[in-house]
């Protein structure tokens, strides 16, 4: 079978033969012919067949006509030129940088275009004589690069880059560098006449350098242990900011009574190791969107019909008057819509709002909100909620509440997204925090009482000594440099997580609940038997001819297993939306469809799958049989599933009807809790009564149905065939090519925690040997200045190295595992 030269599809249905290369589609053919005529062949030097079959788009960015829409998506427009950005779902090698930054060569109306590869995004810059944004997009689309396009584009803010962090770092930094070269005479103990002469300019200078590190780069720590003092909660920077203070204040007083240079050098050290170890551990997935809503799904604008005076739009009681009067479309706003608007909502659209079927077939994909699979037929009258998508032709529809109101923002009504009312994790640092300030203070007054009795002129230089060398550097300094590479290992992997809390969360899981629609089953693939009585080659023929006429999802999925068979024209066709097809050549008759609508008597074999997803066949009114549709598991679902229930608690929830039950139940593992027909709420209550029996509950889902559930657990991941597009407010999103290694991922994250704790052990045995120094009244500057740095850095080395090896060897067992 040939392949596509463009796309690298298999051209199945369609064989086009053109300048000695094969195209499966009129698409791929024009796509070659725009980059060819354009010389932009060298598109394909770079990668092999590296295009997307362009999807049908006609009509669909005709909202962009109306310039107060486009208006919200551009970034600037001033002097005939305009600038936008636009998500590219489909870009995923060189090539497709490479036309898309090559823009002006099919237009020369474009002066420039920028790829962010990892965000998938194109911003371009484009003269707006005689050209516009619609047929920009139309450019875009025509090569099989179409934008994704959301409310959330018209209405999101311009993004605030906080610089704070990377100021505060580079103040330390330079401080900390000034004030070890300024103290190495003192170190070395140099005694020429330059040391004596210039020492108070030396220790002058240090004190200079040191006052921005402690009141700017180390303001956070103090302002932080202020608050935690205050709140009588002791979280790590207590005794952090108390070793800043007391580095700061008894350096000043040695300097002032030249006593000696202090400590300043260790102070700013300190202040540039936490600072470094806060900016690595930011150091994150910034492409990536963590806290979408419905905004981030609905289409930006909608077509609203109205009068044919243009001013008003149709309402429920002025619509029978006007029924014979001349109709317009406009493209409106979907902020704009108002109860008792007329819209159009096209085949493969989604609903907006919810509303009411005044005219059209339809068949509601409700699969991205409630999780259940199969499509639901709809007549005129019924009402249709928002999130629905269409699957069957054009449809109308009237307005009933706004997209504010409507069913599907309830979803984000729920307390559980108000992130002030969410739990606050408390992560291994601070759990020991408390325990470490209060012994530390307790050793230092103790060590201050024995000396006031034993040597006074000693008590005041062994309590400062204490808090400067205890002070938890190190200890600070082991999650953030430990979990931050463990964000960077887990992204290579395709887990993207939205910061390193998760991590410490995902090591404490002790349940695991899936959902099962689109997590636990694939988004485009079904296992299909049939049963019944045989059907002959003509029925065959005459079965695939008609499902080829369909646009119904399950009749797609027969056809696609059937198209081998030969294709005929039809006499004749007919649809009846959500009942079945009928097709009819050479006076032979064959229906396709529910039971009730193909059969003509009762068969008790016809009912033996009441539950089961079912697509009934009948040839000349004599039953057949039936094609019975099972969910395609993804790969090593089984094997997963095994792993872990060796020690979490495992659920499945779906909003589907139960009649996959008895098939989960003999490959999933003995004690799975199999629970269907469960709405958003439902599955939001299950997380709540988990967590209120002590569970820490880790949610799986890939929908907005789960949307609830995925913010209350303590965390929530994703599973995303396209991580930059469909993924619903989460802690993380798993690309769906590695769902299979979720268990390899769990003990990754409790391996690095182990780490943490191998990190604090260390750290405590340098702040038993400086306690030594420091209660025996033996702690000289070039001790701390020795001890303190060394302890930080070897912290830094040891988590870096040993979270290394933990990557390669997850790399090691996933490429084994492939």
């Amino acid at each position: 079978m040939d392949v596509c030269f463009h796309c690298g599809d298999d051209c199945v249905n369609t064989n086009i033969e053109h300048q000695d290369k094969h195209f499966c589609c009129h698409g791929c053919k024009t796509v070659f012919d725009i980059l060819n005529d354009s010389d932009l062949s060298y598109y394909y030097e770079l990668e092999q067949t590296p295009g997307t079959t362009p999807s049908r788009f006609e009509g669909k960015f005709d909202f962009l006509e109306n310039e107060k829409i486009a208006r919200k998506l551009l970034e600037f427009d001033e002097q005939g030129t305009q600038v936008v950005s636009f998500v590219i779902p489909s870009i995923h090698c060189s090539s497709c940088i490479w036309v898309l930054e090559n823009l002006n060569k099919l237009n020369p109306k474009v002066k420039t275009a920028q790829v962010n590869f990892p965000k998938k995004t194109v911003r371009i810059t484009y003269t707006t004589e005689d050209y516009s944004l619609h047929k920009l997009v139309l450019l875009l689309a025509r090569i099989g690069y179409e934008p994704y396009i959301s409310l959330d584009d018209a209405t999101k803010k311009a993004s605030h880059i906080d610089r704070s962090l990377i100021y505060k770092l580079g103040v330390a930094g330079f401080a900390f560098g000034n004030i070890m070269f300024l103290s190495f005479p003192e170190y070395f103990e140099v005694s020429e006449f330059w040391l004596e002469r210039y020492k108070y300019v030396f220790r002058a200078l240090m004190l200079v350098f040191a006052l921005p590190v402690v009141f700017y780069s180390g303001s956070d720590y103090l302002v932080s242990a202020f608050k935690s003092i205050r709140s009588k909660m002791l979280n790590i920077d207590v005794p952090i900011a108390i070793g800043i203070l007391v580095l700061f204040t008894r350096s000043v007083v040695e300097i002032v009574m030249d006593w000696g240079t202090g400590f300043l050098d260790s102070m700013a050290g300190l202040v540039f190791f936490l600072l470094l170890g806060k900016f690595f551990q930011q150091k994150t997935y910034a492409f990536l969107s963590f806290e979408r809503d419905y905004k981030s799904y609905f289409p930006i604008a909608v077509t609203r019909l109205i009068k044919n005076d243009g001013k008003n739009h149709f309402k429920v009681s002025a619509f029978a008057k006007a029924e014979s009067e001349p109709i317009q479309e406009e493209q409106a706003q979907v902020y704009d819509l108002v109860a008792g608007d007329r819209i159009i909502i096209r085949h493969g659209e989604l609903i907006p709002v919810d509303g009411i079927l005044i005219k059209g077939n339809a068949l509601i994909d409700y699969s991205f909100v409630t999780g259940e699979a199969e499509p639901v037929a709809k007549n005129s009258g019924d009402q249709l909620f928002a999130g629905g998508r269409q699957q069957a032709g054009v449809i109308e529809l009237e307005v009933v509440k706004t997209v504010e109101q409507s069913y599907l923002t309830q979803l984000w009504s729920n307390e559980i997204f108000d992130k002030e009312n969410r739990s606050v994790f408390q992560n291994i640092t601070d759990r020991i925090s408390k325990r470490f300030t209060i012994s530390i203070l307790s050793i230092a007054v103790l060590a201050t009482v024995f000396w006031l009795f034993y040597q006074p002129s000693l008590a005041l230089n062994v309590f400062t000594a204490v808090l400067i060398v205890a002070c938890p550097c190190a200890i600070a300094l082991a999650a953030p440099f430990t979990l931050g590479n463990l964000l960077r290992i887990f992204g290579r992997h395709k887990l993207y997580l939205k910061n390193s809390t998760v991590i410490e969360q995902l090591a404490t899981i002790d349940t695991v609940v899936f959902d099962k629609t689109g997590t636990l089953t694939t988004n485009h693939k079904n296992v299909i038997t049939y049963e019944g009585i045989a059907l002959t080659s003509e029925e065959e023929s005459l079965l695939t001819s008609t499902l080829r006429a369909s646009n119904h999802p399950l009749s797609r999925s027969l056809y696609d297993m059937l198209q081998s068979q030969g294709i005929d024209t039809l006499d004749d066709f007919k649809e009846e939306v959500g009942q079945g097809l009928v097709g009819i050549l050479n006076q032979n008759q064959i229906k396709v469809g529910s039971y009730a609508f193909v059969a003509q008597e009762d068969n008790a074999f016809a009912k033996t799958y009441p539950n089961r997803t079912t697509v009934h066949i009948s040839s000349n009114d004599n039953y057949k049989g039936c094609y019975i549709f099972y969910n395609e598991y993804r790969d090593g679902m089984q094997d997963l599933f095994k792993s872990l229930a060796q020690d979490c608690k495992l659920a499945v929830l779906s909003g589907d009807n139960e009649g996959e039950k008895m098939h989960l139940s003999k490959i999933l593992p003995e004690h799975t809790d199999l629970i269907f027909n469960q709405k958003p709420a439902d599955k939001l209550a299950y997380i709540k009564n988990l967590q209120a029996n002590g569970k820490r509950v880790l949610m799986v889902g890939d929908g907005l149905n789960d949307a609830g559930a995925l913010a209350q657990s303590d965390v929530g991941l994703v599973i995303s065939e396209n991580i930059n597009v469909f993924s619903p407010a989460c802690d993380g999103i798993l690309d769906a090519s590695r769902f299979k290694n979720l268990t390899r991922f769990i003990t990754l994250s409790r391996k690095g925690k182990q780490v943490i704790q191998y990190a604090f052990i260390f750290s405590l045995l340098y702040n038993l040997i400086g306690l030594g120094f420091a209660v025996t009244g033996n702690l000289a500057p070039v001790v701390a200045a020795i001890l303190m740095p060394l302890s930080s850095i070897s912290i830094v080395v040891f988590t870096t190295a040993y979270t290394y090896f933990l990557g390669q060897q997850l790399h090691t067992n996933l490429k084994n595992a492939e």
